[in-house]
């Protein structure tokens, strides 16, 4: 007897992946691939859409004919600020440009010169800055620079919608995608900003469905449910927001290290002058106050330079573990000693200066400085609200000092780690289901740890 499974496709910018649950939401295949990239008429890098729609039909048409498995479900995660637009055919107009992709300065001036003031566009739409990433914008300047290709499109899709569309045919738009800083959204209203309809981009943005959405279709002789997609940062927080009862923030830590707040009381409009903090949407449409720091690739960056400093390997920084005494030391006369590449802070020096003839020091030194900031971070996507919980997954999760620090610093607050390796795909999958997840999925499905803050001495 087959194995009744959901399918999910996690897209990222460099790993496409394919993974298989059962019932309980556990793994039972995976397979991935990676593709180089092309380039778009400016010759900027951009996603190989066409070999991605290739692999995506011929992976799932295998799959179907697989005597193991029968799939009676399929959902789509994928990475956000990116727009597919479709002619009347239902072909891809452009390419799928890349969010680093930089926008003229003319047409962010001339946008603000309509729709500013700057300052309160930015806190109404939940957006840092302007720029690709926002990829309202990217409607923006098709309209101004490329006039002809505007007129041709049909629908504007975000591009987990468009995977979707790719197997049901049916343009639709949802919460997660309109919600990832696209400067579409005007948090206030809970609808559409008054520029998208002055534009007339209202005309080729689908209807707006939950992501909880599926249609039913027969796909090759199979009768199966199709998710409409979801933006995978509002994925990977999902399983967390449908298996715990009390409020919480979660810490989603890697290259970028991302606070969400589901459950915010005040809006990012109370926060001042922040282009790191934003606004993400659930799947039913409610806010996510978030706050994101480039905090992974300062580590990586400033480990790096470490490394090369006291001659050690580069895996060595794994090794070391968080000592009381070397934390007083350093706490007893402490000093900023890091001058970051990739952050800005008003408390960093004017360069490096390491006085330490120890590795481990300087290692405690680099992970305070990191750690302070990061509880900035937390603070900062907290606000007001009384919350109790706080959960951390990702790269820093391992990290012992890391997790030593924010603990202490938190002593009032429950912290807790995940290893959350399948994040996005997971709430791809649980977002489609009818399953009611419990306090124990969290448990169970992702190694959920438990830490208390250390004895001071």
């Amino acid at each position: 007897m087959k194995q009744k499974v959901t399918a999910v496709f996690d897209i990222g910018k460099t790993n496409k992946k394919f993974f298989l649950f059962d019932k309980d939401f556990k793994e039972v295949h995976k397979e991935y691939i990676t593709f180089d990239e092309i380039v778009d008429e400016d010759g900027h890098p951009t996603e190989n859409l066409p070999a991605l729609q290739k692999w995506l039909k011929a992976v799932f048409d295998r799959i179907l004919e697989a005597k193991e498995f029968h799939i009676k479900a399929i959902n789509f995660s994928t990475y956000g600020a990116s727009f597919v637009h479709i002619d009347e055919n239902g072909e891809p107009l452009t390419p799928l440009y890349n969010y680093t992709k930089p926008l003229p300065e003319t047409i962010v001036t001339s946008f603000f010169e309509a729709y500013g003031p700057k300052e309160e566009f930015l806190k109404t739409t939940g957006c840092g800055d302007l720029s690709m990433l926002n990829s309202g914008l990217q409607l923006f300047w098709l309209k101004k620079a490329k006039p002809e290709v505007f007129k041709k499109i049909k629908y504007s899709l975000h591009l987990p919608q468009y995977l979707s569309y790719i197997f049901t045919g049916i343009p639709l738009s949802e919460y997660t995608s309109i919600g990832c800083h696209t400067a579409l959204w005007d948090y206030s209203k809970k609808d559409y900003h008054s520029w998208v309809y002055k534009e007339g981009f209202d005309n080729i943005l689908p209807p707006i469905v939950s992501t909880e959405t599926s249609i039913n279709m027969n796909y090759n002789g199979n009768r199966i449910k199709i998710g409409v997609g979801i933006h995978d940062s509002s994925s990977a927080l999902l399983p967390y927001v449908r298996s715990i009862k009390n409020k919480f923030v979660l810490v989603s830590t890697g290259t970028w290290s991302i606070v969400f707040n589901p459950f915010a009381e005040h809006a990012i409009s109370d926060v001042n002058d922040n282009e790191d903090a934003l606004n993400y949407m659930r799947i039913n449409g409610r806010p996510v106050k978030a706050t994101r720091m480039f905090l992974g690739n300062e580590y990586k960056v400033q480990v790096a330079k470490l490394d090369k400093h006291f001659g050690v390997d580069d895996d060595y920084h794994r090794k070391v573990k968080f000592d009381y005494n070397t934390y007083f030391e350093i706490m007893q006369d402490f000093q900023h000693c890091f001058k970051w590449e990739s952050i800005t802070d008003k408390d960093m020096p004017a360069k490096t200066s390491i006085s330490y003839t120890k590795y481990e020091h300087a290692y405690h030194q680099l992970m305070i400085e990191l750690v302070l900031l990061q509880i900035g971070c937390i603070r900062e996507a907290l606000g007001r609200d009384e919350i109790a919980k706080i959960y951390v997954d990702g790269g820093f999760s391992n990290n012992d000092i890391y997790i030593k620090l924010l603990s202490h610093h938190f002593r009032g607050k429950k912290l807790r780690t995940t290893k959350a390796s399948l994040g996005s795909a997971l709430g791809a999958a649980i977002s489609i289901s009818d399953t009611k997840l419990n306090s124990k999925f969290l448990k169970k499905n992702y190694a959920l740890k438990k830490h208390v803050p250390f004895i001071i001495k």
